[in-house]
């Protein structure tokens, strides 16, 4: 007797364990680790993944497995490991560390079928699974349950006669498309052509197109070709002398772009010697971190793919993670021209079913490179060569929500298991990566200098105080406005950043000072001017604009800050000959919207880009020669400690969009604080300045990379009661830990409510702390009974980006 030891799909404490199930016999030679089944849980079924098959087990009367939903299994042994390495490292529940690895078609519910790959392996099929689809390319797998017929199936689909394919339900299943092909062989197709009537005139013509064509033709193809109609082509089939039959094809979000093959470039001699350090570790497979510093429009994305080819020669794969935001056209295009086919693409942008298609295309093994956002890092590969991490440094590789990861980390244990290297990117490397490769921990490359002999952009700060008293009221500074004036005058190009979204931020009266804000959450709501409505960038509550403050009844309300769409407005007032591009989530969220006003402005048709952080990454445009930055200090004032870091690296991404070919670039920075050293650096190109001057000050207050953080948020509908457990916790951490952890709190977060709940934090530092991991588990089991009644929530982060 064998048994599965099975997570199933219930994310508690309680069952965050592996239950044993008997394996019938029929599936006893089919069953692996890493498929998911259905088990019976108590009353309901369930489903689970396998994670481990043994003979005997220590519990008495265990029930059997029900049904197996995988004939081969969509976690592969490695990807198993690594959930047990998510749940140590995230606290997360085993199902959730499995499902995040999944595209999203897979959790939904589904239907099984097995289909025939194509028509000409039928006749190589057993004799009963030649009975069982009978004229049919499709069967569900219930049919393959009754017939008993398992282990045939899971032969033939070894052999790559039969597939497995989840039809699934309200998301995306396969995509199908009707063909038409001759039902007969060519010669007596001939005979049926001269024996037809002569007003028989559009069935012949569709006779001989599908002759010249001697394969299978889809139906619309068809019918535009031969202009015939959908009613001759059924009487073709009625008579037996075509069959319709329908193919599977790839939901491909590219497939009506062409992507012209681009060659490798000449390389400068900083980018060979990075491009050898790696290679050589390709070669010898063996693992080691990169950290390719270097300046913006250096050629890092050359070296990666140069890196690449190395990769694929050796027969290996590769995963290349990039920004969502910078997933723009560009770098898809890039990788497409250099390696065709070869690339899978994942990202925000695909559909379910795109997502599934393209990932159904790496566990089918037919591509062997993925570019793509965060999730990419689980891509189902078993022969990884290499993983490359573009703009290492972005918040966005961390993602907010169970399971916690952070991709960096998750690419260094994977690659340290495959034995390969991994390259971080960046012009402005995260503190904690530069840090590590200053000690040796990750090896050093630098690109220091740009690929076109221009130099990095002039970059001028404008101090807007100055420009307030001279009476300057405009959100365009003098210098700023002049240069725009003068780009349009050369029929060049300028991209404006604003780092907000929204018309204004705020909306206050003046006369008793009351701000309009969330009634569910602790933030001032924000006026969009589409639909004249007031919107909380939270969750999401809207309400109609107000001409008089609820307040005193003032009618002085006013809208104060500034944002993309009160930009525009301005630019058209001043220069109205300008064409403007606005690039924010309110113009981008319909699909292919981003990529579009992209396209737009690459082809020359606006003069003027104007957005929002989307718009300060991976753009590469020749004749973009300005950049203004509107309002750099917005970030410096939130309470994070890495608001100087992300400061200094947006200002630096944002200038390296300028000059970036044969014209000269130049910046110029707006703001109220220009004497911050973040600014100031920024504008000097300097990271190693301001690396310096951040480490003093992350030593001097004890923030990564010096200590660890976790941020321990509690939420509860009241607010004593969110306060009083985030009061008890702090205190069983200072029992629990060393006198060497700081425990600061508990405090109310810095956006105390939201969703109407009260929110409440306290955070850890430490160096070295055995109890750790195990006093964190204690903390989630003890108020575990409350978090499942849904009135208590308590997130633990062992490694935060988001401190509000």
């Amino acid at each position: 007797m064998k048994i599965a030891s099975v997570i199933v799909d219930v994310p508690s404490r309680q069952t965050d364990r592996p239950f044993d199930y008997i394996i019938p016999e029929q599936w006893e030679d089919i069953l692996k680790p890493g498929m998911r089944v259905t088990v019976p849980f108590g009353p309901r079924r369930l489903q689970g993944f396998v994670v481990g098959i043994k003979s005997h087990s220590e519990v008495e009367r265990l029930k059997p497995i029900e049904a197996v939903l995988d004939v081969t299994p969509v976690l592969n042994e490695e990807l198993l490991e690594l959930g047990k390495y998510l749940t140590e490292t995230t606290l997360c529940f085993a199902i959730s560390a499995y499902q995040a690895m999944l595209p999203a078609a897979m959790k939904a519910k589904y239907e099984k079928e097995i289909h025939l790959i194509r028509e000409e392996y039928r006749p190589l099929l057993p004799q009963e699974i030649q009975a069982l689809f009978a004229g049919r390319s499709a069967i569900a797998w219930k049919e393959v349950e009754q017939a008993k017929l398992w282990r045939a199936v899971q032969k033939a689909i070894q052999q790559g006669y039969l597939e497995v394919v989840y039809q699934i339900k309200e998301k995306a299943g396969k995509k199908v498309v009707k063909h038409i092909q001759l039902a007969m062989p060519p010669q007596q197709i001939r005979q049926a052509i001269e024996a037809m009537p002569a007003r028989a005139v559009k069935q012949k013509q569709v006779l001989t197109f599908l002759l010249s064509k001697n394969e299978a033709v889809p139906m619309p193809e068809l019918v535009e070709q031969t202009s015939a109609s959908y009613a001759s082509v059924k009487s073709l089939v009625e008579k037996g002398l075509i069959v319709e039959k329908e193919i599977e094809v790839y939901r491909d979000p590219y497939e009506h772009r062409t992507f012209a093959k681009t060659k490798p470039l000449p390389l400068t001699v900083e980018q060979e010697k990075a491009l050898s350090a790696i290679v050589k570790r390709v070669r010898a497979n063996e693992h080691r971190v990169f950290l390719l510093y270097g300046v913006t429009g250096s050629g890092k994305t050359e070296v990666y793919m140069q890196a690449m080819e190395e990769v694929l020669r050796q027969g290996k794969e590769a995963i290349v993670l990039v920004p969502e935001i910078s997933l723009t056209p560009q770098m898809v295009e890039r990788f497409k021209g250099r390696f065709g086919s070869q690339v899978a693409v994942l990202h925000s942008g695909l559909s379910v079913g795109e997502k599934y298609d393209e990932w159904r295309k790496i566990h089918r093994k037919e591509v062997r490179l993925v570019v793509g956002a965060r999730s990419a890092i689980f891509a189902p590969f078993e022969n990884l060569g290499m993983i490359i991490i573009d703009e290492e440094h972005e918040a966005s590789y961390k993602q907010e929500e169970n399971p916690r990861y952070h991709a960096r980390d998750v690419a260094i244990y994977r690659a340290r298991l495959h034995g390969c290297p991994v390259v971080l990117g960046s012009a402005t490397p995260s503190l904690e990566t530069f840090a590590r490769a200053k000690k040796g921990v990750y090896e050093l490359l630098t690109l220091p200098k740009r690929i076109s002999d221009n130099g990095m952009p002039d970059v001028h700060i404008v101090d807007m105080r100055e420009e307030l008293r001279s009476g300057n009221r405009s959100m365009f500074s003098r210098m700023l406005f002049e240069k725009l004036k003068e780009r349009l005058h050369k029929g060049e190009q300028s991209v404006l950043f604003l780092n907000r979204r929204g018309y204004s931020t705020f909306v206050m009266c003046r006369d008793c000072g009351h701000v309009i804000r969330c009634p569910h959450c602790d933030i001032s709501l924000t006026y969009h001017r589409a639909g004249q409505q007031l919107k909380c960038h939270y969750c999401g509550h809207e309400e109609p604009i107000m001409y008089r403050c609820p307040s005193c009844g003032s009618e002085h309300i006013r809208f104060f800050g500034t944002g993309t769409q009160k930009v525009e407005e301005e630019l058209t007032k001043l220069l109205p000959e300008a064409r403007v591009i606005r690039m924010d989530v309110d113009t981008t969220s319909r699909k292919g919207a981003h990529e579009q006003l992209l396209s737009k402005f690459g082809e020359g048709k606006a003069d003027i880009l104007l957005g929002t952080q989307m718009i300060a990454k991976g753009l590469d445009f020749p004749n973009v020669t300005l950049v203004g930055v509107l309002a750099a200090d917005t970030m410096l004032h939130l309470p994070d400690f890495r608001a100087s870091e992300k400061t200094f690296q947006l200002l630096t991404q944002v200038s390296g969009r300028a000059g970036r070919h044969e014209l000269p670039g130049e910046v110029v920075i707006q703001s109220y604080t220009p004497e911050h050293y973040s600014i100031a650096l920024a504008a000097k190109h300097d990271y190693d300045a301001f690396y310096q001057r951040e480490m003093m000050l992350r030593k001097m207050y004890g923030y990564p990379p010096f200590y660890y953080l976790t941020l321990i948020t509690v939420s509860h509908q009241e607010i004593t009661k969110a306060a009083a457990v985030t009061e008890k916790i702090a205190a069983y951490l200072r029992a629990q830990l060393s006198k060497e952890a700081i425990i600061l709190g508990p405090v109310a977060s810095p956006i105390a409510r939201l969703h109407d709940r009260y929110r409440y934090q306290c955070m850890i530092k430490y160096k070295r702390e055995a109890n750790m991991t195990s006093a964190l588990k204690t903390i989630i089991d003890r108020y575990q009974h409350d978090a499942a009644q849904g009135d208590l929530s308590i997130t633990i982060d062992t490694n935060p980006y988001m401190m509000m």
